[in-house]
């Protein structure tokens, strides 16, 4: 399961009433780069696929593909507007290491 804060949520919300995209959902993912060897994926989308894992936390649809997962699995997704810059962020409660932007982690 992915956890959906409230200020990712509020945000999200914001993000797809704004752009008319109220019929999308939130799609996360790993894929190879950044400096600790994985980096996250965020965004929205409106088509699943069978390889999809999808959830609800929070009233907030997250689809991720099945092989990200294992990588995200009892992450939260939460969104910080604070000093360090905006945008959402990804605590991974699996990841070993991460790089000091946060975009970036390894297993």
């Amino acid at each position: 399961m992915i956890i959906v804060t409230e200020s990712a949520k509020k945000e999200a919300l914001r993000l797809m009433k704004d752009d008319d995209r109220s019929n999308l959902f939130i799609r996360v993912g790993v894929e190879g780069g950044g400096c600790s060897g994985l980096m996250y994926k965020l965004d929205f989308d409106n088509k699943e696929s069978e390889n999809d894992k999808v959830f609800e936390n929070n009233n907030i649809k997250i689809v991720v593909e099945k092989k990200s997962y294992l990588y995200l699995v009892g992450t939260t997704l939460d969104y910080s507007g604070g000093l360090n810059g905006k945008g959402f962020v990804f605590i991974n409660p699996n990841a070993d290491r991460t790089c000091g932007c946060g975009e970036s982690f390894s297993i």
